[in-house]
């Protein structure tokens, strides 16, 4: 396996009972670049997501990760290793405010010397999550405020700073600005470019065509639970990338889903 290569599934296969949700994928991600996964609805993107994170466990294949292979019990293992994922459902504390989010189930302590007794450390949570949010040029104007009491843009924002906060190896974002409008949509989008400009891989579950091609490098397309096709950014287009999620275009090397 390649120094290069972030994330790899081999023959990635997901089940349910007689229902074949994913198929035999095999992905690569390099480091430092940003790919797009597109597909229909069903087509088995939000499946494979939630096979590399945990979130449910695999049927058959195998996940390498900078190398290593790995089988994560659970999202929390997948985030210790460096797997950070903004889901569509956020996972955000609504009665917490921004720094209780960022570092939930990762709080910073102090006084460990006590044992079991141990401080919550306000002050270090507040000042990484300042720095986090600059990183990402995340403007929340009271990181005390509540996320009940932000806008959805705000909060996407809140859950996308997290990944920044804790250096993630690789970031995945499952259709970050679908409930966004135009404003919040360009801030979103601006955090994704931060990412790139500082090299960090991301994958992007997104059925925004313009938002693809203005953010990625490479766009694999997934359909009927199998990927169909694979393709550098520059060497395609929309009109493109739609004949292969219905149907219409079958990439070589790559088996019909139909």
């Amino acid at each position: 396996m390649s120094d290069d290569i972030v994330l790899e599934t081999r023959g990635l296969t997901k089940h349910y009972g007689g229902v074949h949700a994913l198929n035999d994928a095999n992905f690569t991600l390099k480091k430092g670049e940003h790919v797009a996964i597109m597909g229909d609805n069903g087509a088995g993107k939000s499946t494979f997501v939630r096979q590399i994170t945990g979130v449910e466990q695999r049927t058959r294949g195998d996940i390498m990760f900078y190398g290593e292979p790995v089988n994560f019990a659970g999202p929390l293992d997948a985030r210790e290793a460096g797997i950070e994922t903004v889901f569509q459902t956020l996972a955000l504390a609504d009665d917490l405010d921004v720094p209780d989010n960022l570092f939930l189930g990762r709080e910073k302590t102090r006084f460990d010397w006590l044992g079991p007794f141990r401080l919550l450390d306000y002050k270090a949570m507040r000042q990484a999550t300042m720095d986090g949010l600059e990183k990402t040029a995340v403007k929340i104007p009271n990181i005390r405020n509540t996320i009940r009491n932000m806008s959805g843009g705000q909060r996407q924002c809140v859950a996308i700073a997290r990944t920044a906060t804790f250096h993630s190896r690789l970031t995945i974002m499952d259709e970050p600005t679908a409930a966004l409008g135009v404003q919040e949509t360009a801030q979103v989008e601006n955090i994704i470019r931060t990412l790139k400009d500082q090299g960090e891989p991301l994958i992007l579950v997104s059925h925004n065509m313009r938002q693809v091609f203005d953010l990625v490098d490479r766009i694999v397309v997934f359909r009927r639970g199998r990927i169909c096709a694979n393709l550098a950014k520059e060497d395609t287009d929309g009109q493109d990338v739609v004949a292969y999620i219905t149907g219409a275009k079958t990439q070589e090397g790559y088996e019909d889903a139909a």
